[in-house]
């Protein structure tokens, strides 16, 4: 089922994604972001995090980064990073050659380094962060994933999300696989993309049982 595998490479991704930045403070209730300053004629409506309005003061900026280094979000960009490399090379491989690739490869990562370095996402989160907690908010944050119950949390929430999104995904697919397979009395069309039941031969473009399919590629932690 190659449509559903490529949907499921999507969840994947954004859900390793979501993993990561599990690892830092969710917006709380009560916690009011500032509104947005309204613009003046001729100004430009679009605005960029590195804009001075943007920008907390030096010792918040300082605070967010910390948290950010303790709960591992400051690692997101170059997780990001690392996986879009992998994609890139994944890609030019099959386009250019396996010959020619690791040459390609060394003058893409320079050019995309110098393009998007490693810190561009975390400095792009820290005015996010200056907006949706208060000073207090960090400092108290800081001290929660200080503590050890927070570095507990630190550590095992990626693996818990990962592994609940897995579990979601094997149900979720089943349940589709179910009535897709319903369904082909109605559109006999769809018996071609369906896995084979009790594993038998896969049908003409099928891709085998559930369990059979490769996993989709994720970023690394």
């Amino acid at each position: 089922m190659k449509f559903l595998c490529g949907m499921i490479g999507v969840l994947c991704l954004s859900g390793t994604v979501f993993a990561q930045a599990q690892s830092a403070p969710q917006h709380q209730p009560g916690v009011t972001a500032p509104s947005a300053p309204a613009h003046t004629p001729g100004q430009t409506a679009k605005r960029t995090p590195s804009d001075s309005a943007d920008k907390p003061d030096p010792v918040k900026d300082e605070a967010i980064r910390h948290l950010m280094d303790i709960t591992g979000t400051s690692k997101l960009g170059d997780n990001i990073a690392a996986y879009l490399k992998d994609q890139v090379k994944e890609g030019a491989g099959r386009a250019i050659g396996a010959d020619k690739v690791d040459a390609f490869m060394v003058t893409f990562n320079q050019k995309f380094l110098g393009t998007s370095p490693g810190t561009s996402v975390t400095d792009a989160m820290v005015p996010i962060y200056a907006k949706a907690f208060s000073m207090e908010d960090v400092q108290g944050l800081i001290q929660f994933y200080e503590s050890p119950l927070g570095q507990r949390v630190v550590k095992a929430l990626p693996d818990v999300t990962q592994e609940s999104q897995r579990v979601g995904i094997e149900i979720e697919q089943t349940a589709a696989i179910k009535i897709l397979r319903d369904m082909s009395e109605q559109y006999p069309e769809l018996r071609q993309i369906l896995p084979p039941e009790n594993g038998g031969t896969p049908a003409p473009g099928g891709t085998g049982p559930p369990g059979a399919a490769p996993a989709p590629t994720t970023p690394p932690k």
